[in-house]
């Protein structure tokens, strides 16, 4: 065993601890306080320099570590947030201790120039901390990215979808709708027409397009006019540069709904999200890494794909995220079977298989000639295909 993957699993109790401990406390977004509070400190503990704000989030974080003298920026990023009402059910209590075990095992053994930085990226599952510090540039001085995440196999993903969720918000005017209802307006009457312009627009768009919403409020009593209603929608996309258009004919449906009915639309973005721009080379490096050190279950990329914040980081520079099994094949994440194994034995091993993997591949990056900057040029190339 190299050095490196000593140093890693000679961290294996600690780790577990780190883990058990943000299971048994979870935290919603933007108030991960006790899990900030444990992995700033472990990483300053062990040299490096600490920024426990990012982008006013109070519970993002930035730590840095010059290894001789620093070389490229290496960016390792974890999250830490909870689901409400189901705990660390979508395992991001793994995340935390198995990007510091990477990052420990890195700084203690690397014998080359390089910059390792540990991001804390908070509320990935609501507000999203991510998009905060993407819309400030935190991310786009990194050469390469990395991040782990729980699975019902050892894989990478070869897409992700962009995203944007918007609330559609229609105002009307209220009436008796008994007594007078010439006098009101129904902003209820703008969603349904909104849905069934949705419906039609579904035969023109791009077929791996995805339109699905919900009425989120239609009114308050039956024999009242709603002067207000409001639909929630969730449009993707493989390619942002398609969505954005999706996304305009998509508006273009709400105001033409609104005009047929006399109300006005409100058009409210709650997040957006760009495609993963997917790096063959890396994916298949941290892939092979996985599986020299053992990690379990193998599979191909994932093909089929929802949204996620990580992709608007690898919309800017190279990254990869390793997702590692430590449930069946099958068992959906934000489920009770992922809940159930968060302290498990198949936990801590995943933990490791992430830690080792990506320090693995950051090693071999780091030290083999014309790796990175190939890594780059392929990113560049797959990002012009969008």
């Amino acid at each position: 065993m190299s050095q490196l993957l000593e140093e890693i699993e000679s961290l294996r109790g600690s780790m577990k601890t780190l883990n058990d401990f943000f299971f048994d406390h979870p935290e919603l977004g933007n108030e991960e306080f006790l899990a900030h509070g444990k992995l700033t400190d472990l990483l300053e503990s062990e040299g490096f320099t600490v920024d426990r704000e990012v982008s006013g989030l109070q519970t993002a974080f930035r730590a840095v570590y010059h290894v001789h003298g620093g070389g490229p920026k290496i960016g390792l990023l974890c999250e830490y947030d909870a689901l409400e009402g189901l705990g660390h059910a979508c395992g991001h209590n793994l995340q935390g201790p198995s990007i510091c075990a990477a990052a420990i095992g890195l700084r203690r053994t690397l014998q080359v120039p390089a910059t390792l930085v540990v991001y804390g990226t908070p509320a990935e599952e609501t507000a999203s901390g991510k998009l905060v510090m993407v819309k400030e540039g935190v991310f786009d001085d990194l050469d390469v990215a990395f991040m782990m995440h729980g699975s019902d196999s050892t894989t990478v993903d070869g897409k992700s979808l962009a995203l944007n969720l918007v609330n559609i918000k229609f105002h009307g005017k209220s009436a008796h709708a008994a007594i007078a209802p010439e006098k009101g307006i129904s902003a209820l009457d703008a969603v349904l027409l909104f849905f069934n312009g949705i419906e039609y627009l579904r035969e023109h768009v791009p077929t791996e397009v995805r339109m699905h919403g919900i009425i989120t409020d239609g009114g308050k009593a039956a024999n009242i006019v709603p002067d207000y209603a409001c639909t929630q929608w969730y449009i993707r996309s493989s390619s942002r540069t398609r969505l954005d258009e999706v996304v305009e004919r998509v508006k273009q449906v709400a105001q033409g709904a609104a005009l047929q009915v006399g109300a006005t639309m409100e058009w409210d973005e709650v997040k957006a999200y760009d495609n993963k721009v997917n790096v063959q080379s890396l994916n298949d490096l941290l892939l092979k890494n996985a599986e020299q050190v053992g990690a379990p279950d193998i599979s191909e990329p994932r093909k089929v794909t929802g949204s996620t914040d990580f992709s608007s980081v690898t919309f800017r520079v190279p990254g990869a995220c390793l997702r590692v099994k430590f449930v069946g094949r099958g068992v959906s994440s934000h489920s009770q079977e992922w809940l159930d194994n968060g302290k498990s034995q198949l936990a801590e091993n995943a933990i490791m298989y992430g830690a080792k993997g990506i320090a693995l591949t950051v090693e071999e990056i780091l030290t083999t000639p014309g790796l990175l900057a190939q890594i780059q040029e392929d990113f560049q190339q797959s990002k012009a295909n969008y």
